[in-house]
């Protein structure tokens, strides 16, 4: 590896003191380093020529990374934890260096995982397509106080759902909203969709879990009384407004995003300290 990109949160690193910190070990190492501050000039960024994405902050930024970056490119990813519990960011910010030595010798595996699209078709026939590596969830909006929405499976209706809303995750965002939503934990490397919904009204609330070779669809109806809704799609925090007539398809990405994996532990022995540090 010759270049890096440090993609950096500016309000988790403070005054640019781990970016310094680490921009100036690879210098001193002779690896090229640029510095990419997230949110800054994000639109219409061309193909970064850097071999690896340091990102810096917690798993909200390692999102925001993977959709500026690893979708599209294809450039690997590593995290260094400036967050909270930071399921998606390997490295601690006092192992860092070590990490980057560890990196720079070539002792380290990459995990593809995979991803999701979803296309959002509305009523006046205007499409707009998006991608998430965690997941794409679908809201209530405005003032009503639950959303109507049908699920449909490779073109078939499952279910009509009165309720909060729905995730459609990946195996990587399972432990995401999906958790606090009562979902199922899924190995990251998995290939899957998981449907939640989120405080439905109903006796049984089910995740399904489905093939990455599934299409899922989900429809906005009237309301109430035939009133209009209005919700929102949000991929990996990415929003976009519904109403009353609009569809989103969800379906496996050809996209994918690589993590650069350099410790040996798995992913149960991740999770169990990751939960214990909850």
């Amino acid at each position: 590896m010759k270049c890096f990109c440090i993609y950096t949160n500016s309000h988790k690193d403070k005054n640019f003191e781990m970016t310094n910190r680490l921009s100036a070990f690879l210098s001193k190492n002779g690896i090229r380093c640029d510095v990419k501050v997230m949110g800054e000039d994000s639109q219409g960024k061309k193909e970064t020529a850097a071999d690896c994405i340091l990102v810096l902050g917690g798993d909200g930024t390692m999102l925001k990374a993977a959709r500026e970056f690893g979708g599209r490119s294809g450039v690997p990813l590593l995290g260094i934890n400036l967050g909270n519990l930071g399921y998606l960011t390997e490295v601690e910010p006092e192992g860092a260096e070590t990490a980057l030595t560890q990196l720079l010798d070539g002792d380290y595996e990459l995990e593809s995982r995979m991803m999701i699209s979803g296309t959002v078709y509305k009523k006046d026939g205007e499409k707009r397509e998006e991608w998430a590596l965690n997941d794409i969830v679908i809201s209530k909006a405005g003032s009503q106080q639950v959303l109507r929405f049908h699920l449909y499976v490779n073109r078939k209706l499952l279910y009509k759902y009165l309720a909060d809303g729905i995730i459609v995750t990946t195996p990587t965002g399972s432990t995401g909203y999906n958790l606090s939503a009562g979902g199922p934990i899924v190995e990251p490397s998995a290939r899957l969709i998981v449907v939640t919904p989120v405080c439905p009204h109903t006796m049984n609330q089910r995740s399904i879990v489905l093939s990455p070779e599934d299409e899922v669809v989900i429809e906005i109806p009237a309301g109430t009384e035939g009133q209009r809704q209005t919700a929102a799609a949000s991929f990996d925090g990415c929003a976009v407004e519904l109403k009353t007539g609009d569809a989103v398809r969800i379906a496996q990405s050809e996209r994918t995003t690589d993590f650069i994996k350099l410790g040996r532990a798995g992913f149960l022995e991740v999770l169990h300290q990751k939960m214990s540090e909850s």
